[in-house]
């Protein structure tokens, strides 16, 4: 009669066992999915997924050709709220800008091998769409929102997307 006992006792242990292990699993998987849906709100309030696989152009290296415009300073908006940092004040931003163009594309007989005599032209655009913004909002998203906003006003200005990106590097803010 002990034996049996012994193994009715056994048997309910283990099955404590389990429910507890089967509990115990279910708050961990609900606090990890918890745990996933704040760090993707994270990335998505700090725009860490800038592009998304298979988003924009898939043009090949060798059949892009880079045309380097130079350093390029533009005279920013001033700042409409009172109070702000530099507002009252006129404010710079410096970049080296580059054009990534499609050689495969059919305007690029037309204007890739003569972009230098349009450099004044794309220069005009750039400085068109970048001076509506305040230093605030250049810091804020300068890499990417205003990146393609130049990009959609150089396609418009040659009326072509040949010219299939624009980089920016070296950008610095002055007063």
């Amino acid at each position: 009669m002990k034996k049996n006992l012994l193994s009715v006792l056994i048997l309910v242990l283990m099955i404590v066992n389990i429910v507890l292990s089967a509990v115990m699993m279910m708050n961990i998987i609900s606090t990890n999915k918890k745990t996933a849906e704040l760090m993707d709100s994270i990335a998505v309030a700090m725009n860490l997924e800038l592009y998304s696989p298979g988003e924009g152009p898939t043009v090949a290296l060798s059949d892009t050709d880079t045309h380097s415009m130079g350093s390029q300073t533009i005279q920013l908006a001033r700042s409409q709220a009172a109070g702000e940092a530099g507002s009252g004040k006129d404010v710079y931003i410096v970049f080296d800008i580059a054009l990534l163009m499609d050689k495969t594309h059919a305007d690029y007989a037309a204007y890739g091998e003569t972009i230098a005599s349009y450099d004044e032209v794309i220069k005009n655009t750039v400085s068109a769409v970048v001076s509506r913004y305040t230093e605030d909002e250049c810091r804020a998203s300068f890499t990417e929102d205003i990146r393609n906003e130049i990009l959609e006003a150089l396609q418009n200005e040659f009326q072509s997307k040949f010219i299939y990106g624009v980089t920016l590097s070296n950008i610095k803010y002055g007063g």
